[in-house]
């Protein structure tokens, strides 16, 4: 039986390196005597370093059951008539249709062409390979072999690639603050790393202005291959060889190539510091280096640009909060109320299902709410009294007012600042000021700063009131609930009570 299957031919012998790693095969035959004689060829092959695992099915059901539990079969080779004269073919049909595997390299193996012509089967079936097992030597089979796992190999780098590349376009679309540019740094940095065949790599950032070799102010900002643990690490952990690499092109202000590393030194326009740690087996050419440059530099000016983009945003809170301190304080009213609106807003804003871009920015801009006082006379602003018809009407100014005099400009917090500063006066069943909007025509961002601000003020000293307890705030705020309120607002409050008195405590008159 065995000399039958196999002819004797001279074999040729592959030189490559021991691995811990296998391929695995799957032999699909009926026949006892052809998997003995089949293991007995494959016995000391070895492919890419890596030994082989032999699973054996004596029939297509038997074959289905192991394709089910195993995940890793490379090759299988597949004899066409066992239990049935298309037991082979039917199932190819089964991995391919219903398993969805277009991984695994499928050949088959017949004893009877007739029965399933070579020609006919090819086209029908998604199969790599067809061979008749009288033409099939043990040469023939190491052949065989060596070409599908190659492609098993290839298949597989390339799926991993596309797998890598959907990571860094998910992670590409949201690069709105540093968190989400690590998860793109770090996604691309394991694609290069799988490229370039390195074994890990680490990049390190430094904030602005911040000196590395002074500062503690740092960050890792993405780490790939055996360093990907140390991607949320300290300073002081990482480890010795790399501090010390870093340390040296610190201290030189370049980038060096060592037997087993590559360290890239980076500095940005406006003073930033960046170091790129790759570990490697095999020495890197040019054109690997100005990958690794490329990267280097476009993700620190990223990350710089982000950090910028921190400290507008950061300019841009402290200006509101001065503007809605500058008007409390004109109306004798003290500055934390303008903090506290602008956290209770931001509350609001993420249990009503915002964003969380979006309740940042009515938390940036609620502080604004009330600049329109500034145009309010003082006899008017600072009057201990009930005011007068026409002292009110003036009053009720200061929402168009504050509205007009934040500039419509490509300014997001200045353009929700109007918005907010138009229309939190404005009631969710009409009735309010200045443009008697009802229900969702008034922006969210309006109606959450109205509930924001009333709910504050009713429990401060003013020059026309003494502070309410909170029993009688929750009473008139219930009385106004879809009136005045929107009623999902006011649920809100009282489901998250405990939270918007922890605020208030933060930061009482």
């Amino acid at each position: 039986m065995e000399e039958s299957i196999f002819a004797d031919e001279p074999e040729e012998v592959l030189e490559v390196s021991q691995s811990n790693a296998y391929w695995h095969i799957l032999l699909v035959d009926d026949e006892k005597g052809v998997h003995q004689v089949t293991e007995m060829v494959l016995r000391d092959f070895l492919f890419d370093g890596r030994a082989l695992k032999v699973s054996n099915a004596y029939s297509a059901k038997q074959a289905r059951e192991i394709i089910d539990q195993e995940d890793d079969i490379a090759l299988a080779i597949i004899d066409v008539v066992m239990e049935t004269d298309d037991a082979g073919l039917e199932l190819v049909r089964y991995i391919r249709s219903e398993l969805q595997n277009h991984y695994t390299r499928l050949v088959l193996r017949t004893g009877q062409p007739g029965q399933a012509p070579e020609e006919e089967v090819i086209l029908e079936y998604d199969i790599d390979d067809y061979k008749d097992k009288t033409e099939l030597t043990s040469n023939k089979l190491l052949t065989l072999l060596y070409a599908a796992l190659r492609s098993y190999r290839d298949i597989c780098v390339l799926d991993q690639h596309r797998r890598s590349l959907e990571q860094v376009i998910l992670a590409s679309t949201e690069i709105f603050e540093a968190s989400s540019l690590s998860v793109f740094a770090s996604a691309v940095l394991r694609q290069i790393c799988t490229l370039l065949h390195l074994n890990g790599a680490i990049f390190y950032c430094t904030s602005l202005n911040d000196d590395l070799e002074e500062s503690d102010n740092f960050t890792v900002l993405a780490a790939s291959g055996d360093m990907e643990e140390f991607q949320t690490k300290h300073r002081d952990e990482l480890p010795v060889l790399v501090k010390a690499a870093f340390e040296k092109a610190l201290k030189e202000k370049s980038s060096f190539i060592e037997k087993d590393s590559y360290t890239g030194y980076f500095s940005t326009s406006y003073g930033g510091e960046n170091l790129l740690y790759v570990s490697i087996d095999n020495q890197l050419n040019d054109v690997d280096r100005q990958l690794l440059d490329i990267y280097a530099s476009n993700v620190a000016v990223t990350y710089e640009n982000l950090l910028l983009k921190d400290e507008v945003l950061g300019s841009q809170k402290e200006l509101a909060y001065i503007l809605g301190e500058a008007v409390e304080q004109r109306s004798k009213e003290t500055g934390s109320h303008v903090k506290r609106v602008a956290l209770f807003s931001h509350v609001f804003a993420l249990k009503y299902g915002l964003s969380t871009q979006e309740a940042d920015l009515i938390k940036l801009a609620s502080p604004l709410h009330d600049v329109g006082k500034i145009g309010i006379p003082d006899r008017i602003l600072k009057k201990p009294g009930k005011f007068e018809p026409e002292e009110w009407e003036i009053m009720k100014t200061h929402a168009q007012l504050g509205a007009d005099m934040l500039p419509n400009i490509n300014n997001q917090v200045l353009k929700m600042g109007s918005i907010i500063a138009a229309q939190h006066h404005e009631h969710w069943q009409g009735g309010g000021y200045p443009k008697n909007l009802k229900g969702e025509d008034i922006h969210i961002a309006g109606r959450i700063t109205a509930l924001a601000d009333v709910f504050d003020a009713l429990g401060c000293k003013r020059c026309y009131k003494e502070p309410w307890p909170m029993k009688e705030i929750l009473n008139e705020i219930n009385k106004q609930k879809g009136k005045q309120f929107d009623p999902k607002l006011v649920e809100i409050l009282h489901e998250n009570l405990d939270d918007f008195l922890a605020i208030r405590d933060a930061f009482p008159e």
